[in-house]
């Protein structure tokens, strides 16, 4: 299950302890060199083969619990030892800005951090705020949710610079490069290039002069033209002041109906689609451009000819040569393809928004079966080659750096009427190739565009970043002589003709993460998933193979007309490294399917040795590049009976990150425990316990005198909701409650799905509706009160659970005024109890409560989308200040969490959603979750980092996972 919550927590900077030698030897650095993240190169076909059960390892980073857990060296470096043997590179990581991006900076800079931290490189943390108050701040704080939870928590956390020169001074002295991933104005308009400029401070990516020239979409489209590029007909629109009888002209030259012909609008400087939008006609075109330029977001925008029946592409470009000379790859494209049908099916009737086929920010960062991507692209050969050609001479001509991503459209010979001379570059037998946007810094989020294309030629998400860095070393003589010593990836993996085989890890603990489903949780589990898989990675004493569990369409079959639903058939799928990274399950299962298609694999295969050849064309010339570290692999199909047995054989541990159905439900822990395979999180029947509300509740009842209490529920069919006048309904359940606001949940399913706030009669119709109708979910704001997007389960429940609406003082954040409270929190403290989530962790019988967490809201404002991307709600407090709760109530309260999780025989590691009362510490519970989310930005990463000492993510997946092979039994 899971839940969009999340914390930051206080640390500071660490030296490696002296006595901490021991567990160098024992663990290594886990991100030390480049080799530190591994490929299981035809791991299960080896697997397949074993003859002989390798040995299993003991856990080598966590002590018996989480207090006396010692901290990852990757994470704590012995700076002066290290600045005394010359060899530590000390990098400069700058997130956050202005822009409305700043949530996806954030989240780049999380993975950055993730996957360049080692012995040999030192990482420093930096954040602009929105109105550019800069701040240094700690590796832990990096990990905070949303951008509301940098900004309030900057006070108590930060240590802020009074100019932004002062930051620039600062990085002088105390890093040898900066690598921004400011991603939008301030950090790609060449703002911060000119400030690190002006102090000599080396930096990744492109010059000042360059990014300015290339982040202006007008600007990039003349200076394209120029260079003879095809581009797409525009038209500027620069303050309120436009003549439309200008724009009017633009139309008809282009052959565009003045009433209702389609158009784009988008700013000029902006980036990840922000403000990009549709229009129809001179009229509704003047109108979106001058909202985009009163909302502030730009003072310039552009109107564009809207290009029917073409295909967004989007290409990484990689710039391997030498100093100043200039050797751009690009890697294999990407294809994004939108269809409106499959998203138009998932929604309700009165749900139907973005209706054009527009590649927005919505669609490009938020899980969504609209958008399909192929890597490398449907085009024909002529086309892809001609791409990549293209895409690096811009790369040239514009003076780009390190690296860039550019995107563009291929229009079919059969869909393009721009006008064009024969000079032009893009036109190819099969259609004609566009480029219209560059991005000087490419988003670094675990899936993205980066990653994907790197993996698909033998790059590892640690191997492309520090390739980035090391070239841009390059250009400064001062930094070559570290970067040569450091080395990245380990001899082993040396490119031999193309390396098309890593060598397994002998003796390696095996690790099966398993992730997917068929619940509304399924993007959530990916994404928890894949988290995970990434982090365990770090450790050099595991090989982790991550698995897609398949829906259940796979599987079913008709046995004498009737479905057949064996669990045991159901569909995983072993994966290689690089279908991995995809924002849906959908889309994994697809790039599966397409992978194992013999001429679309060949295609890939030469395409794929084509790029790593011209690659090492420049590489060779490097020395401390030694070779790609991801094998080139197809995905493996297994029934789930299938995968359990290889398990078996091979020893592994199953990591669970499967939310909802049988990953929760104790379906699969009992498939496993039939093996004796260990796996995370509580066992069968405590699962099968705490998926079932009804069942939680009634296995607590006798704490009431404990200090724990439950919530009085009424269960009802579904079946009878649809049989029954609704107004009748409304008032049985209310009365026998005896409240006036009902919260209805399904009886077993996730946390977060199909749970509503019901004030009426009314809003139980429109639910029980969305029911009868099946919708995948219900919009937002169709009950009475003010609500998100409802995730709907599917199929719907047989069983509803009614509970009392539990009214809590809200807990503000305000910047206007401050309160008794202090740090601009508002809280009338009437009721008393406050909303919590918290996570435990450790052994049967003797569980561990990390610090709850509370949820606070910002006055006035509605939740921005990239707030709820980052899976946040607002501000997170971990633990809950004084002001609000007394320390000893605090520990009442942790203790309380500790006997349901004991006496719910938890085990591993779940979460507990409750109220709790500020005074007593009482605990009126709410729900627990199993397999809570593991996302990046999950409540549980914030509150082992609140554990002392911090527990980092890599850690703290590895401490889940050793208490799998202590499990009791």
């Amino acid at each position: 299950m899971i839940m969009a919550s999340s914390s930051s927590s206080i640390a500071s900077n660490f030296t490696l302890p002296r006595n901490n030698d021991a567990l160098l030897k024992q663990c290594g650095s886990s991100r030390a060199v480049f080799g530190s993240v591994r490929v299981l190169s035809n791991s299960i076909k080896q697997l397949l083969k074993l003859n002989h059960k390798p040995p299993r390892r003991s856990c080598v980073t966590c002590a018996s619990s989480i207090q006396q857990q010692q901290v990852e060296p990757s994470l704590i470096v012995d700076v002066d030892k290290q600045k005394d043997d010359g060899r530590v590179l000390k990098v400069g990581l700058i997130c956050g800005g202005p822009s409305a991006e700043r949530g996806i900076s954030l989240n780049s800079a999380r993975s950055v951090l993730d996957h360049i931290q080692g012995d040999d490189l030192l990482v420093s943390c930096y954040y602009i705020d929105c109105n550019l108050n800069a701040f240094s701040i700690s590796t832990a704080q990096v990990y905070s949710n949303t951008p509301a939870d940098f900004d309030f928590k900057l006070d108590s956390l930060a240590q802020s610079f009074q100019t932004l020169d002062d930051l620039a001074e600062h990085l002088a002295k105390a890093v040898d490069i900066v690598f921004p991933v400011i991603h939008g104005q301030f950090g790609e308009d060449g703002t911060i290039q000119e400030l690190l400029d002006k102090y000599n401070v080396p930096f990744v990516g492109t010059g000042s002069n360059e990014c300015r020239e290339a982040f202006d979409k007008y600007k990039a489209s003349l200076e394209l033209r120029k260079h003879g590029f095809i581009t797409v007909p525009s038209f500027l629109v620069q303050g309120h002041e436009t003549n439309q009888s200008e724009l009017s002209e633009w139309f008809k030259r282009h052959r565009l109906d003045p009433d209702s012909g389609k158009v784009v609008v988008k700013p000029t400087r902006g980036g990840s689609s922000i403000g990009v939008g549709v229009a129809y006609g001179v009229a509704d075109s003047l109108i979106k451009a001058n909202e985009l330029i009163s909302e502030g977001i730009d003072n310039k925008v552009l109107i564009e000819m809207f290009l029917e029946g073409g295909s967004e592409f989007t290409a990484i470009v990689l710039d391997v040569g030498s100093g100043t000379h200039r050797r751009p790859v690009v890697l294999l494209p990407t294809e994004c393809i939108l269809d409106e049908q499959v998203e138009l099916q998932s929604r309700g009737a009165n749900d139907v928004q973005e209706n054009d086929a527009i590649f927005n920010y919505r669609r490009k960062y938020l899980p969504t079966q609209q958008v399909a991507y192929h890597t490398p692209p449907r085009f024909s050969l002529d086309a892809i080659e001609n791409i990549r050609k293209g895409a690096s001479l811009l790369f040239q001509q514009l003076c780009l750096q390190d690296f860039a991503r550019i995107d563009g459209w291929f229009l079919p010979n059969s869909a393009c009427n721009l006008p064009s001379s024969e000079s032009e570059f893009g036109r190819t037998e099969s259609g004609t190739i566009i480029f219209t946007d560059i991005n000087l810094i490419s988003g670094m989020e675990q899936t993205s565009f980066l990653f994907q294309q790197a993996s698909k030629v033998g790059f590892s998400h640690t191997n492309i970043l520090r390739s980035i860095i090391h070239h841009a070393c390059l250009r400064f003589p001062n930094l070559a002589s570290i970067i040569n010593k450091s080395g990245q990836v380990p001899s082993k993996s040396k490119y031999s003709k193309l390396n098309r085989s890593v060598p397994r890890r002998e003796g390696a603990r095996k690790v099966f993460v398993i992730f997917g489903g068929d619940t509304s949780e399924r993007q959530v589990s990916l994404m928890s998933g894949t988290n995970v898989w990434l982090n365990l990675q770090a450790f050099h004493d595991l090989e982790v193979t991550p698995c897609l569990l398949s829906t259940t369409s796979e599987y079913e079959s008709t046995v004498d007309g009737k479905k057949a639903d064996n669990v045991m058939n159901r569909t995983v799928w072993s994966l290689p490294y690089s279908l991995v990274l995809r924002h849906t399950t959908e889309e994994v299962l697809a790039a599966c399917i397409e992978a194992i298609e013999p001429d679309r694999a060949a295609m890939t295969s030469n395409l794929r040795e084509k790029v790593m050849n011209d690659l090492m064309e420049g590489f060779k010339d490097h020395s401390w590049f030694t070779g790609f570290d991801i094998a080139d692999e197809l995905p493996i199909r297994f029934s789930l009976k299938q995968w359990i047995k290889l398990a078996k054989k091979a020893e592994a541990t199953v990591f669970i990150a499967v939310h909802g159905g049988i990953g929760e439900d104790g379906t699969l822990q009992s498939l496993l425990d039939a093996e004796g395979i260990p796996y995370t999180g509580p066992g069968a029947m405590a699962s099968k316990i705490c998926m079932d509300k009804v069942a939680t509740s009634a296995a607590l009842k006798n704490l009431a005198n404990s200090g724990i209490l439950t919530i009085n529920k009424d269960v009802r069919k579904k079946d009878d909701l649809s049989s029954k006048p609704i107004n009748e309904i409304w008032h049985d359940i209310t009365q026998k409650l005896r409240c006036e606001t009902l919260c209805i949940k399904p009886a077993r399913d996730g946390c977060s799905t199909g749970v509503a706030r019901l004030c009426s009669s009314s809003d139980l119709a429109v639910y029980v509706k969305a029911l009868e109708e099946c919708l995948l979910r219900i919009p937002p704001n169709s009950l009475s009160k003010a609500h998100g997007m409802i995730e709907m389960p599917n199929p719907p429940p047989e069983l509803l659970i009614f509970e009392p609406f539990i009214e809590t003082d809200e807990i503000i954040m305000t910047s206007k005024f401050k309160n008794e409270t202090a740090d601009g929190l508002m809280w009338k403290g009437l009721s008393r109890w406050v909303e919590i989530t918290v996570g435990v962790v450790g052994k049967r019988g003797s569980m561990h409560s990390l610090s709850p967490s509370v949820t606070v809201k910002e006055t006035g404002d509605i939740l921005s989308l990239e707030e709820k991307f980052q899976g946040g709600t607002g501000i997170n407090l971990t633990p809950p200040p004084l002001s609000i709760m007394s320390a000893n109530a605090l520990e009442r309260c942790k203790k309380h969490i500790e006997l349901i999780a004991n006496t719910l025989q938890l085990e591993g590691f779940s979460r507990i959603d409750a109220f709790v009362n500020v005074d007593s510490g009482e605990v009126l519970i709410i729900e627990v979750n199993t397999v809570p989310g593991m996302t990046p930005s999950t409540v549980l990463i914030h509150q082992a980092l609140a554990e002392q000492p911090p527990l980092y993510p890599h850690q703290f997946f590895r401490k889940l996972l050793d208490l799998a092979s202590e499990r009791s039994t």
